[in-house]
């Protein structure tokens, strides 16, 4: 800490009147601060290292790189004064846990210690204890299909209108056994690669949007990359089937926009008037300007039934299944 800002660190204790001469943790600018110094010092090793607070990831190509690249990040960290927990470390491993996930090898997946904390988890009895287990499971949302439309009674019960001791009904536990369910049956997601199509499988309901992204690997064997669901409006509710279906695949377009923005979409849909939004102009105002939003993309919109390979069913089955 610089001498002119210890007096804001000060606290007082039954032994005196103390100040910090080092950045604590508890601050509200600690972890700022902290971030911003790893950032920092880490910023030659950028293209195999990260850092997320305390949490620093070392990937490489090659078994050689890596210990080369070990070498150089502890150099870096030892020319700016930090240390290394040897007891936390883990060295020469093809996947490891970072943030709650099991990273590497081109795939990530829940971390499965806090997946079951998760699924051991009691049921709810008032709204504080509701919006906790909803913010839990959000965190692992994109692994499971359709997250919004399954926790839609839970959402409900969370809202300002609802007493604090919950009117706990029968959607609600069904709500709240089946996120337990898919919190088990998480499926392991697969890395990107920009260099290849994208497929991009969408359905809507009348109360919520859900899509998958996936991609085919050299045998043609497709792999989810990523699933996305949202909750509709009351407005949203009540727009037709096809404005519903052709804002499912804006709305997810605009969520992967950073991954597919340039690359060649495959968008498949079960409803087949969707397929000429894109080929002819539409009718409607709002059709039209979607329409003209998605010319950005290099995108193609297919009806489901038409795609031939096995994996498309497969896949559309998993991104609407909680839907239908």
């Amino acid at each position: 800490m610089k001498e002119e800002a210890r007096h804001f660190t000060a606290f007082v204790t039954h032994s005196g009147h103390f100040q910090w001469k080092v950045l604590p943790f508890d601050m509200k600018n600690a972890g700022s601060t902290f971030q911003r110094s790893m950032n920092k010092a880490l910023a030659p090793h950028r293209e195999y290292c990260r850092s997320y607070i305390d949490d620093v990831p070392i990937y490489s190509q090659s078994w050689r790189d890596h210990l080369l690249h070990i070498e150089s990040v502890f150099r870096s960290l030892r020319e700016v004064g930090l240390t290394v927990n040897l007891e936390k470390c883990a060295f020469g491993h093809n996947q490891v846990k970072f943030l709650g996930h099991i990273v590497g090898s081109g795939q990530h997946s829940p971390d499965p210690e806090k997946a079951e904390v998760l699924r051991n988890l009691s049921r709810p009895s008032t709204k504080k204890e509701l919006r906790s287990f909803l913010g839990l499971a959000s965190y692992y949302r994109d692994y499971i299909p359709n997250f919004s439309e399954i926790v839609l009674p839970l959402t409900d019960l969370s809202k300002g209108k609802v007493s604090n001791i919950l009117p706990w009904s029968i959607e609600a536990e069904e709500a709240f056994v089946k996120i337990k369910d898919e919190l088990i049956r998480m499926p392991t997601l697969h890395t990107l690669d920009i260099s290849r199509p994208f497929w991009l499988y969408t359905d809507a309901s009348a109360t919520a949007i859900g899509t998958c992204l996936a991609q085919q690997d050299d045998v043609g064997k497709e792999l989810p990359i990523a699933f996305f669901s949202k909750k509709l409006t009351l407005t949203q509710m009540k727009w037709s089937i096809i404005e519903r279906e052709a804002l499912c695949v804006l709305e997810a377009l605009k969520k992967f926009d950073t991954w597919v923005f340039g690359g060649k979409i495959q968008a498949v849909s079960d409803h087949n008037p969707l397929t000429y939004l894109t080929n002819s102009a539409p009718y409607g105002a709002k059709l039209s300007r979607w329409a003209l939003a998605l010319q950005i993309y290099n995108l193609t919109i297919s009806y489901r039934k038409s795609i031939q390979h096995e994996n498309a069913d497969v896949l559309s089955r998993l991104a609407i299944d909680s839907v239908k």
